[in-house]
């Protein structure tokens, strides 16, 4: 069984956003116009995953200063589609912080989601920030994980605030029982990201937005030594479709258990699925 960590099924907004240029033009995505201004079917985002042998994908909302690219509710209803093959990974609004906790109450009480992801880099503020704080407290009174990235930022915006040090390593201090899981590996910072998640009890890594072929080798002798419990796979679909990201992985030459985690037993144990 496979589980995809870190996905979305896009909105029209979300596909034609102008910082995402960049990962279209490196992705090469292979959307042409006129898919990329139409609203997608479910369908065409669990084809993906039959495609790669995908059994569940977590498909995460996106919340930022200009307002939902993908709205927890849309997510909801994508779930709805095929709640065998989705769960839902929260988004909010930091710079309301109060009302960023009822929100991540409704998204954990009433949708049923599985997490919170909130990215530093799209409000610009490292997640040592204040308004950060109080997200972080409601994740852990309802007992989900707090999804984010690290690691330099592809879009079109600055990549400081992914840094797992000093940004990761002081979160998981002020919250040691917050479990966090860091998508995007943490490059050029990979190093960095592995002590944080060695150091650590509760930060985990996902390998979304990378193949395989591209995984730092850092990253590999971690997720076949002492991290085999703390690495699972992520695709980033739609930017990179799960099949291609999963393309050249018995080359790691991975042990039977260490495989079987890394692909779903880590996700599964992590997001309580």
């Amino acid at each position: 069984m496979i589980i995809d960590a870190w996905a979305q099924h896009p909105t029209a907004r979300h596909l034609n956003q102008p910082m995402f240029e960049s990962l279209r033009r490196w992705a090469r995505a292979g959307q042409d116009d006129a898919a990329a201004a139409a609203e997608w079917p479910v369908s065409l985002t669990v084809a993906s995953m039959d495609e790669a042998g995908v059994a569940k994908s977590l498909i995460s909302a996106w919340e930022g200063p200009q307002g939902a690219l993908i709205s927890n509710d849309e997510v909801a209803s994508f779930v709805r589609q095929a709640p065998d093959r989705l769960a839902g990974v929260g988004s909010v609004n930091i710079r309301r912080p109060r009302d960023a906790v009822r929100e991540i109450r409704r998204c954990v009480r009433e949708l049923g989601f599985k997490g919170i992801r909130v990215l530093p880099w799209l409000w610009e503020l490292p997640p040592t920030h204040a308004r950060f704080y109080p997200i972080y407290s409601e994740c852990c009174e309802l007992g989900v994980p707090f999804c984010t990235q690290v690691g330099h930022t592809g879009p079109l915006m600055p990549s400081e605030v992914g840094r797992p040090i000093p940004y990761i390593d002081q979160v998981a201090i002020d919250f040691p029982e917050l479990v966090v899981v860091c998508g995007h590996i943490g490059y050029p910072w990979t190093e960095e990201m592995v002590s944080v998640a060695t150091k650590h009890r509760n930060v985990y890594i996902d390998t979304s937005a990378y193949t395989v072929q591209r995984y730092p080798p850092a990253l590999v002798a971690y997720l076949k030594a002492h991290g085999q419990s703390k690495v699972m796979f992520g695709s980033n679909w739609p930017m990179i479709a799960p099949k291609k990201a999963l393309e050249g992985l018995d080359g790691l030459d991975l042990h039977e258990k260490t495989r079987a985690a890394f692909l779903s037993g880590n996700a599964a144990r992590v997001f309580r699925l």
